[in-house]
């Protein structure tokens, strides 16, 4: 028998909702997307954590059923990146993430199959179904739908008239299991994101910017593991109380290197002008991302800058042999100081 007859892709649930957990890092949740990636084309980035996958074609590519493909992405996303996932499959987005979204933390996959998607929506709570918020759950509960069944049975032009025109129509589509819409290949915007938390609140000073080297190093590490290079950066930093500060400054040239993201990053944190702020984070991001190929090769008269460079490489191969701690920011920019 043929893998087509195995898995016949007509009347089945093609359609895989992934929630990856929350606060997930951003470079953890982009490697998730490429283990996406490895089972389908077509993988929709749903940021910061969520995403799309449409399985018509792997189905019949793996020659296996969707929920093997579920099975397959969580012990990937486990072994490979320590990251346990939940995925819910269906025959429609509003199925699929209704499924995901019941499953328990840390991970699992649910399936339904098209002919059992309504049975299977018809008991859960109105407000479990995918594209419900609060207010119309509630709104639909003052008028006794508790349930996506009862909402499923209710005159869609009821429906229309509790929760607005399209709204309502979308709502008791759904409830039906209508939902023709289509997984659109989509990756995440070309950002690269390192983030610094301190233990308690801290003024601006030599703690203050001993974090902020290393988030330099990390980010010129992932820009370069990456084979990218940044146009721009943006400082965040976070007060206590909540407040914020963020500024965006464009680089001369496009680079990955930690004296170029370094030099750029302390203007951005003189630029700031803090007196007493009491910082709880800081957030550095690399912005408008382009191909490390595309960025035009300088030559350069500047031996002592070469040497940095070839540094810099140096210890990034020592990094990825023995770990991104074995090398310290001070280690890095002893010299440059």
């Amino acid at each position: 028998m043929t893998s087509e007859e195995q898995v016949p892709v007509g009347g089945v649930s093609s359609v895989m909702h992934v929630r990856c957990p929350d606060r997930l890092p951003e470079e953890a949740y982009r490697r998730v997307l490429e283990e996406l990636a490895g089972l389908s084309p077509v993988v929709q980035a749903l940021p910061p954590t969520a995403a799309l996958v449409e399985l018509r074609g792997a189905l019949r590519y793996h020659g296996t059923d969707a929920r093997h493909l579920g099975e397959i992405l969580r012990v990937r996303t486990l072994s490979r990146l320590g990251v346990d996932v939940r995925v819910g499959i269906g025959p429609s987005i509003t199925v699929a993430a209704t499924a995901s979204a019941q499953i328990d933390q840390p991970g699992g996959v649910v399936a339904i199959d098209p002919g059992q998607a309504a049975q299977w929506l018809a008991p859960l709570p109105v407000d479990a179904l995918h594209g419900i918020g609060p207010r119309q759950a509630n709104a639909l509960r003052d008028y006794g739908i508790h349930t996506v069944g009862l909402l499923a049975a209710v005159d869609p032009a009821t429906v229309q008239r509790l929760l607005g025109g399209r709204a309502g129509r979308l709502a008791a589509d759904r409830a039906r299991g209508i939902d023709p819409r289509p997984v659109i290949p989509r990756t995440l915007p070309a950002t690269a994101t390192v983030r610094h938390a301190f233990d308690r609140h801290v003024l601006d000073g030599a703690a203050v910017r001993a974090a902020l080297l290393d988030l330099v190093v990390q980010l010129g590490l992932l820009l370069r593991r990456r084979g990218q290079a940044a146009r721009a950066l943006t400082l965040t930093l976070k007060f206590a109380g909540n407040g914020s500060w963020e500024k965006t400054r464009r680089l001369t040239e496009p680079s990955a290197h930690d004296e170029d993201l370094r030099g750029l990053a302390y203007r951005l944190m003189d630029a700031a002008g803090l007196q007493r702020g009491r910082l709880t984070a800081i957030t550095l991001k690399g912005e408008d991302l382009i191909d490390a190929d595309h960025v035009a090769l300088q030559i350069s008269l500047d031996d002592a800058r070469e040497a940095r460079l070839l540094a810099e490489a140096t210890a990034d191969r020592i990094r990825d042999k023995f770990g991104a701690g074995v090398i310290g920011p001070a280690a890095v920019f002893r010299r440059a100081s």
